[in-house]
């Protein structure tokens, strides 16, 4: 899988019922395979620094969810599982097979949904990073931000301070933009919010190899409810990232780079790098 450059463009792409997504493009599809990214609630500018980085290799899609960022949201369009379906009919729409999908947070959730109904072939694999999505052993291994003070969530979600928003700064129009995508996040989660109780069990049936990378130090989801994450697939392997908390294709982009690139390397393509 290869690309010629970098450079982000932005195209807005019609689905089945009404329903737009719009998408990030770095570098180009020169075969038919890319990566596709998936934002959680912070937003889709969370997955631009790592898909700029892996265009360098590769075509990679990120999309904003409906209802982010003012983008439109049917009134139907409501649950992380039609997510999922919008995006295997986005992937069915650009025709790419082979494809990568990571997600991080409620994009991990949405990408495992994906994988569950992936009955065309599309998907060759997927990485979760810091992913929701399957109940808790524990309830202390989720934290349920809805209760939460923002500050508290950045200090929760941020291994290194340096990292962390300062709300102070934020001005009323960034204060309502980071309000209404929460307010969407909540739409889709339900309200179990961060998991699906069914969801779990189901995984069983996802054959592509999965990549479970984890900020070891996040406050929100915790590592060991990353290593259930990775023991609930049949072909699932766990990678810690140290010194990073929810967000590791930001704290350490390199050592999340290096972990998909060991996945790639001995699980999904052994092979071509024997």
């Amino acid at each position: 899988m290869t690309a010629s450059t970098s450079t982000s463009t932005s195209r807005t792409i019609d689905l089945a019922d009404g329903l737009s997504v719009t998408i990030s493009e770095f570098g180009t599809n020169t075969d038919g395979q890319a990566v596709l990214l998936l934002h959680g609630g912070a937003g889709p500018r969370s997955m631009f620094g790592l898909a700029g980085a892996l265009s360098q290799h590769v075509y990679a899609i990120a999309p904003t969810h409906p209802g982010f960022d003012g983008t439109p949201r049917p009134e139907w369009a409501d649950s992380v599982a039609d997510l999922a379906v919008a995006y295997l009919d986005l992937l069915d729409t650009l025709d790419l097979t082979a494809v990568m999908v990571i997600g991080n947070s409620l994009g991990g959730w949405i990408a495992s949904e994906m994988a569950v109904r992936d009955t065309r072939g599309r998907l060759g694999c997927l990485v979760l990073l810091n992913a929701t999505g399957i109940n808790p052993d524990n309830d202390a291994d989720v934290a349920d931000i809805r209760v939460i003070p923002p500050a508290e969530i950045g200090k929760l979600s941020f291994a290194n301070p340096a990292f962390r928003p300062d709300f102070s700064t934020f001005s009323d129009e960034q204060r309502a933009g980071m309000a209404a995508n929460q307010k969407t996040q909540a739409i889709y989660a339900g309200a179990d919010f961060v998991f699906d109780p069914k969801l779990r069990r189901r995984l069983n049936r996802v054959s592509v190899p999965v990549l479970v990378a984890w900020g070891e130090q996040d406050g929100v989801v915790t590592a060991a409810y990353g290593r259930t994450y990775a023991d609930s697939f049949p072909n699932g392997h766990y990678a810690p990232v140290a010194d990073a908390g929810h967000f590791p294709q930001i704290e350490q982009l390199g050592s999340t780079l290096g972990a998909i690139g060991n996945f790639v390397d001995t699980v999904v393509k052994p092979d071509e790098n024997a």
